[in-house]
């Protein structure tokens, strides 16, 4: 178990160290896709491996924009950027997310918002602790400041090789009674909105993760699902990832067939339900201890 712990702390190091990094780098006129790979290569140089594709979500889009193979978007001034990562070791992973106005300060009582939810989250992380406890916490303060918490997403149990395992950690007391027991991995991540507080299913993400595997009879199919069995094992990842191997027909073919058949699932981006509207999100991954550990702080 120690020798547990003490990947799961160089993985949540390494996960706050390149969120910090990947905080200088996100300015104006900088394009996604750079960022992205630069923050994706800073993790592999540092000795880890991407825990799920770097997410880089703008303004009403609250999770699951990764940048496609060929992005062109660029930062603009005033843009609300949740910049959620994970790193991963031998399966061990730290999951955390911060976010950023870029050249404006006029939505810093948002961003407050979501990150002083979290703050307070985390002095709950003990073992005895309801899950809907955390939840009664992260409302009210998000509340406090004017705004709804994002009632349809939650943070998550993390186990190795699984990033969102079966307890849910929600942003509003839903009466959930499930206690927290001492060695448990989670991540809390709190997301606040100028809107409703709810998402709903938008574009497709290009961000995936193995669902059903099951033998394919098609060669090239075949091929590229062995290396996502191989390379990610059940952790999402990006199109992107494929077409630094393969070509981009073959990624597309191979990827339409795999979804066809319910071996792969697609993960939508997830925009808040009112236009217009802003979210922000913060997240650390938190070993469940008296007091708490947290993993993703530096």
């Amino acid at each position: 178990m120690n020798n547990e712990l003490e990947t799961w702390k160089k993985a949540g190091k390494l996960a706050g160290e390149t969120r910090e990094f990947g905080k200088e780098i996100i300015k104006e006129n900088v394009n996604f896709l750079d960022v992205a790979r630069k923050i994706e290569d800073f993790i592999i140089k540092k000795g880890g491996k991407p825990g799920f594709p770097v997410q880089i979500s703008i303004n009403d889009i609250a999770a699951h924009y990764t940048p496609l193979p060929e992005d062109t978007s660029i930062f603009k001034k005033g843009d609300i950027v949740k910049l959620d990562l994970g790193v991963h070791i031998d399966g061990y992973i730290g999951d955390t997310a911060l976010t950023i106005e870029v050249g404006t300060n006029k939505n810093q009582d948002l961003i407050k918002a979501s990150k002083e939810a979290l703050n307070e989250a985390i002095k709950l992380c003990k073992p005895g602790v309801k899950v809907c406890e955390i939840g009664e916490v992260v409302s009210s303060v998000i509340s406090s400041f004017g705004f709804n918490p994002i009632k349809n997403l939650s943070g998550h149990k993390v186990d190795r090789y699984i990033l969102h395992s079966y307890i849910s950690i929600p942003n509003f007391n839903n009466n959930d009674k499930t206690i927290l027991k001492e060695g448990m991995t989670i991540a809390i991540e709190p997301f606040a909105s100028t809107g409703i507080g709810l998402v709903k299913e938008g574009k497709p993400s290009s961000n995936y993760r193995l669902h059903n595997p099951k033998p394919v009879r098609d060669i090239i199919t075949r091929e590229i699902l062995n290396f996502i069995q191989k390379e990610f094992v059940t952790l999402p990842f990006a199109k992107r990832y494929l077409t630094e191997k393969f070509s981009m027909p073959k990624v597309n073919f191979a990827l339409s067939n795999l979804e066809k058949q319910g071996i792969l699932y697609q993960y939508p981006q997830l925009p808040e339900k009112q236009e217009g509207c802003l979210v922000s999100q913060h997240e650390h991954t938190i070993y469940i201890n008296d007091p708490p550990i947290v993993l993703t702080k530096i």
